[in-house]
């Protein structure tokens, strides 16, 4: 099989993850856990070449990819520190609405200093690259620079994994763009392993399942990455929290009213650095109308959570390349993402990843 072309935009904790767990499978492949399959249609984790990498912050801009993934304000765990002399370097991206103004009243090593050089022509970076696929790990409430991407992907004839909570793939006109040119976009907003969404998502359709009426819930998350300090501006957690409340709400035949659910991030600790605490409640009734309730505490390294989940989708992108497929992947996106355009249980989602692997079609 051919390699996997892929460029990064966010060099960030997902970013050092993702390519510290590439790394340490393809030298311990005897040991591979947190994927759908060692092999998805013919590939394996040693075929995914990352090309390109695009990011704003000084200590990482011009800097080698490998320097820059464990550049501040990176925390995420070092669990594999023997990555390669990627031929890459970090090129500067256009800032647009990528970094929020309170990040200038924090350390600079806890927040994103903006380096002071111009724009490359991403376009052009993706085109001489020969990327394939590129992911977008921008932080929550990029808007603008979201969209500035999925557009030179679109130019630059390169797929689009939206990994992050702006709606691309989920809004027609986008995926409309994308399917004109027969290009693939799976999104939006990467699901983790076992994150708190996929707890969330699993207790509510047991709910429903038994026949419980949940009543209420809510979801409270903390943790000490540049993640939650970005979303301490509560202006750009419009996208992140309608994303993560649909998702949960979409196993319920009957949605509960906005009063009765209440999921988002909720602070910023310095000191949790890149775990993740979730806390989540719900309230119902069961059989004869009697109460009863649920909490639940779950304590993740967040950025690893999500690192296999992108390789399941790069490797079924790639499928879709190969295969001459453009457009929304839907199955895929159901399966890895909180916000895809059509909601599926997660059981029906990975039933039609394996369908769509196997080669069959999907809608």
């Amino acid at each position: 099989m051919s390699k996997i072309n892929v460029a990064i935009v966010g060099v960030g904790n997902c970013a050092s993850a993702l390519l510290q767990g590439l790394e340490m499978y393809k030298n311990h492949p005897e040991n591979i856990i947190g994927l759908m399959h060692e092999d998805l249609g013919g590939y394996k984790l040693s075929d995914i070449n990352i090309v390109a990498a695009f990011d704003v912050d000084k200590r990482k801009v011009g800097k080698p990819l490998k320097e820059a993934l464990f550049a501040r304000p990176n925390c995420t765990t070092i669990f594999y520190d023997k990555l390669p002399d990627y031929d890459v370097e970090v090129k500067m991206g256009p800032v647009l609405d990528g970094i929020s103004e309170h990040m200038a009243e924090y350390d600079p090593d806890k927040a994103f200093v903006v380096a002071d050089k111009e724009p490359c022509d991403v376009v052009k970076e993706l085109k001489e690259s020969g990327a394939e696929i590129l992911i977008n790990y921008l932080p929550v409430g990029s808007e603008q620079a979201a969209r500035f991407y999925a557009d030179a992907c679109l130019q630059a004839n390169v797929g689009f994994i939206n990994a992050m909570p702006i709606f691309i793939a989920s809004d027609e006109t986008w995926a409309k763009k994308f399917e004109e040119k027969n290009i693939p976009i799976i999104g939006d907003d990467v699901k983790s392993q076992v994150g708190a969404t996929i707890i969330h998502r699993t207790l509510t359709k047991l709910f429903e399942n038994r026949g419980v009426i949940l009543d209420r819930t809510y979801q409270l998350n903390f943790g000490g990455n540049t993640d939650f300090l970005n979303m301490l501006n509560r202006s750009r957690l419009t996208s992140k929290k309608k994303s993560k409340t649909q998702s949960v709400q979409a196993e319920l035949q009957v949605a509960l009213a906005p009063d009765n659910i209440h999921i988002g991030p909720s602070d910023y600790i310095p000191w949790l650095k890149d775990n993740k605490i979730c806390f989540i409640r719900m309230e119902g009734r069961g059989f004869g109308n009697v109460p009863l309730s649920v909490e639940v505490k779950l304590s993740v390294e967040d950025s690893p959570n999500s690192g296999g989940v992108i390789i399941d989708a790069i490797r079924c992108m790639k499928l879709a390349l190969d295969r001459k497929i453009g457009g929304v992947l839907y199955s895929i996106s159901a399966y890895t993402m909180k916000s895809p355009p059509i909601q599926y249980t997660d059981t029906e989602a990975k039933k039609m990843v394996e369908d769509f692997i196997a080669g069959r079609r999907e809608r």
